[in-house]
């Protein structure tokens, strides 16, 4: 064993120089700061610090205006106000229609006292107009007048039927019996009028004529 011990190789030992001693001592010292800063921070992150509250102080409001408080002051709090009525003068009674006015119902009656009835509508009419052609107008003249030279005027009262034919012949006073019987067989025979009209629709009418029968020089 002594002889094994004795070629065996003895490990050098290792001598640190002064530089090296120096850097690892550094080396420590800034890893024991890095603990201890990282140590110091964990509780400002886990809790933050707490906020501030800085008061700011309110202004005083101004001293009031002496001027404006006599100014309210003189104001009237409530105003009374006075409700005036006016007498109107009463209507005059005596000019006073006081009838009650009736209602009207279906039918053309009334509800209370009967009023004055409406007047009825007027129809519009129109008379007969003279339509004969002139060759039909004058009567042949009789024969028995026309030896003895006598005239006549006479005034005849027509009736138009709705076609405006003359249907009857009238005298209106005296009148000779030849020169009528002449003048009613011709008027009725040739003599046509447009007819007379009420609201447009035909009807039948009178007029009254003056005939004269003249003998010519």
């Amino acid at each position: 064993m002594l002889a094994y011990a004795a070629d065996r190789r003895r490990i050098a030992e290792r001598r640190w120089s002064p530089r090296t001693l120096l850097l690892i001592a550094a080396a420590h010292v800034a890893l024991i700061g890095a603990v201890m800063s990282a140590r110091m921070d964990l509780p400002q992150r886990i809790f933050p610090p707490p906020i501030v509250i800085t008061p700011i102080p309110i202004p005083n409001p101004p001293p009031p205006d002496p001027a404006q408080g006599e100014t309210r002051a003189k104001m009237p709090i409530s105003v009374d106000r006075t409700r005036v009525i006016v007498p109107l003068p009463l209507p005059n009674s005596d000019g006073l229609d006081t009838k009650p006015t009736p209602l009207p119902i279906p039918g053309g009656n009334t509800i209370g006292p009967r009023a004055d009835p409406l007047p009825t509508p007027v129809p519009f009419r129109v008379g007969p107009r003279f339509a004969t052609p002139p060759s039909d107008v004058r009567p042949p003249y009789p024969l028995s007048k026309i030896e003895s030279e006598e005239q006549a005027i006479l005034k005849l009262r027509l009736t138009i039927d709705s076609r405006g034919r003359v249907i009857a012949v009238e005298p209106v006073g005296k009148a000779d019996a030849a020169f009528l019987a002449a003048a009613r067989r011709h008027l009725i025979a040739h003599w046509r009028y447009r007819p007379a009209t009420e609201d447009g629709r035909a009807i039948a009418s009178a007029t009254v004529i003056t005939l004269r029968f003249e003998l010519n020089d």
